[in-house]
């Protein structure tokens, strides 16, 4: 029976296993949180005010973005160093692809529309908090793709 536990030689790649599992974990994590529990609940609180709701919104999505861009780096990091298979790749491709539209083309036109409803010039809602919820969705969906393809194939790995 061999054991399940890495050799000398794999011992340096067991923290790339670690982020194929964890970041996974932990990003869809930070997503139910913020995404689909914080900020929906945000304006429901009492004495919240869509001025200071959007304020507030702001500042936590701009700090979950960057905690999101440095997911993907350690993601792609632990991709590269274990070695990457087809569908793998295809699920790192669309998470990157995914970041890559909410941060460059959603996050700064959902910027304005906030601060066109700060200036008092426009109301609340708009088609980009739906493409934001769209693609946010859609990331959720990829990274759990992600998580149950890392978590089957230690399983396997280690059931050897």
């Amino acid at each position: 029976m061999t054991s399940p536990l890495p050799t000398p030689a794999a011992k340096g790649a067991t923290w790339a296993v670690a982020a194929r599992i964890f970041i996974p974990a932990l990003w869809l994590g930070l997503i139910i949180g913020i995404s689909f529990i914080e900020a929906p609940l945000k304006f429901t609180a009492p004495g919240i005010t869509i001025p200071l709701g959007l304020g507030i919104g702001r500042r936590v999505f701009f700090a979950m973005n960057m905690v999101e861009v440095l997911f993907f780096i350690a993601l792609l990091a632990g991709s590269i160093k274990r070695g990457v298979d087809k569908m793998w790749g295809w699920g790192v491709g669309a998470v990157g692809l995914l970041l890559l539209i909410k941060t460059v083309a959603i996050r700064p036109g959902l910027s304005a529309r906030t601060d066109a409803v700060l200036a008092g010039s426009s109301e609340s809602g708009s088609l980009w908090h739906y493409a934001y919820i769209g693609v946010e969705f859609f990331l959720f969906i990829a990274l759990a793709a992600l998580l149950v393809m890392a978590t089957k194939r230690w399983v396997r790995i280690t059931s050897r």
